[in-house]
């Protein structure tokens, strides 16, 4: 057993285990070294009961500590074991832990960002809060899904860029496969009966109305967060009206009220804190940096050029929806419903796939397996729901590493913080849109979807019920009232 005296000193170069982790964990601990080779000392280490196992959860991984083995008394560890010691291969323990999150991480992407630090920079001890909120500030300005980009970035961080595709495929592949399943499902049942049985209709319309729902809240809590000020809520306002326009007469244009925002934003002078000043915990060279962005610019110059129909088609609707949409999975509810369009997708069934994508685990644009898979045009569901899934996501591959390696160049903006609020709060206005147009338009027109959607609200905002739970019994008792009653 450790005596309280007992001191342990190790360097802190190159291991992502924080003094704070320690410090939470019940350790009492004194900085030491110079600041090139930083380290500290424990003075005391709790003996018995949890906090010395929290202790060994976070230092263990990286000093090779097994069941009752201890530090020595002084022992020094100027360097860091290799990591396998602990928990095997760097990849595998990714694979691991996404994997589990990819099962069990419900709420959308905000609760997301919750799951993934209380996993790695509590738990795990990968990297700090600091570097945790860097991650976060650099996906918040590229497109696409912000948290599987954080989600990718910390795959990197411990096992580098294999590390990056295992994170994002152990997160993805459980909603992707569910959601595919649910589309399949719709499909064969349209083709085997042409009219959907009753109770399968009654729970489409309770999906629809949770759906509803939970974009209104999604809606609220981004307005609290992202238009505190007057300036910003003005551009939401403004984002809000040029949304609505480019809904209703130019949808290819959605993207154009978050570039006037930006430019709001630059325009007014004073309205925005500077970004973090730490740069990101990851090393990706210039040059591959640029060589990334030029891959991504020339795919996007080619989407015009590429065909509209069958698999390459498929592919570039879903990856012009990952390269342009802002603001995470709600905001590309919009952008895909006018590139999808009712001949392909029905309605109906489009926003019954939205509030399944509710009711699952993992990225909400996992959505995109369910159109893949729903999507009357191509012949096989299956490969449809892997290419659109495959072709959402492809940007994030190309824009993550030209956003790291080009992310102190855009720091150093005067003006970046200024742009970033002024898209964050256009974003705001685009949800707002969305929920006038298609979302409250093709819900008046099911009063049963109308009942159904303030019962979900009233549980998710006053009740606190959980998502998914809320989703599932909107389908339910849509399922049994139309199936029953024919309501």
């Amino acid at each position: 057993m450790l005596a309280q005296q007992q001191q342990v000193e190790f360097a802190l170069v190159g291991v992502p285990v924080t003094a704070n982790a320690l410090e939470a964990a019940g350790a009492v601990i004194e900085p030491v070294g110079q600041q090139a080779h930083p380290g500290f000392v424990v003075r005391k280490i709790a003996t018995v009961g949890k906090d010395r196992r929290r202790i060994q959860a976070h230092v263990a991984p990286y000093f090779g500590i097994r069941g009752g083995r201890h530090f020595r008394p002084g022992a020094n560890v100027p360097a860091m074991p290799r990591r396998s010691e602990a928990f095997g291969a760097p990849a595998l323990e990714v694979a691991a832990r996404f994997l589990r999150l990819g099962l069990t991480s419900f709420g959308g992407p905000v609760a997301h960002l919750g799951y993934f630090r209380r996993e790695f920079v509590e738990r795990a001890g990968w990297l700090d809060d600091a570097a945790f909120g860097e991650m976060v500030a650099l996906c918040s300005v590229l497109p696409g899904p912000s948290s599987s980009q954080v989600g990718i970035l910390l795959g990197a961080l411990r096992a580098g860029p294999l590390g990056g595709v295992l994170a994002w495929l152990c997160f993805t592949a459980p909603s992707a496969i569910a959601l595919a399943l649910f589309g399949l499902g719709l499909r064969a049942a349209h083709a085997h009966a042409g009219q959907l049985p009753a109770p399968l209709t009654g729970a489409l319309i309770g999906l629809q109305g949770a759906a509803a729902a939970v974009v209104v809240l999604a809606v609220l809590g981004m307005y609290r967060s992202l238009a505190k000020t007057a300036p910003a809520r003005a551009i939401a306002l403004i984002g809000f009206a040029l949304s609505l326009l480019a809904i209703v007469y130019a949808p290819q244009l959605q993207w154009l009220p978050l570039v006037v925002g930006g430019i709001i934003g630059a325009a007014l002078p004073g309205v925005s804190p500077a970004l973090p000043a730490k740069a990101p915990p990851l090393r990706v060279s210039r040059r591959a940096g640029i060589t990334a962005a030029l891959v991504f610019g020339l795919a996007l110059a080619a989407l015009p050029f590429a065909p509209h129909d069958g698999y390459a088609g498929l592919f570039a609707t879903f990856f012009r929806a990952g390269s342009l949409v802002f603001g995470g999975g709600h905001v590309v509810l919009p952008f895909l419903q006018a590139l999808i369009g009712p001949e392909r997708v029905d309605a109906r069934d489009f926003f019954a796939g939205y509030g399944a994508a509710q009711a699952v685990p993992g990225p909400l644009f996992t959505f995109a397996a369910f159109l893949g898979a729903a999507d009357e045009t191509i012949a096989s569901p299956s490969l449809g729901a892997l290419v659109a899934t495959l072709g959402i996501f492809a940007p994030s591959f190309l824009l993550l590493p030209a956003g790291v390696a080009l992310w102190s160049s855009l720091r150093g903006v005067p003006r970046a913080a200024a742009i970033l609020m002024g898209i964050n709060a256009s974003v705001v206005g685009l949800l707002a849109a969305v929920l006038v147009d298609p979302i409250g338009v093709a819900l008046v027109r099911a009063p049963l979807a109308v009942a159904l959607g303030v019962a979900a609200l009233i549980a998710l905002s006053v009740l606190r019920a959980p998502a998914w739970l809320v989703v599932l019994g909107s389908a339910a008792v849509g399922a049994v009232l139309h199936g029953a009653f024919d309501v």
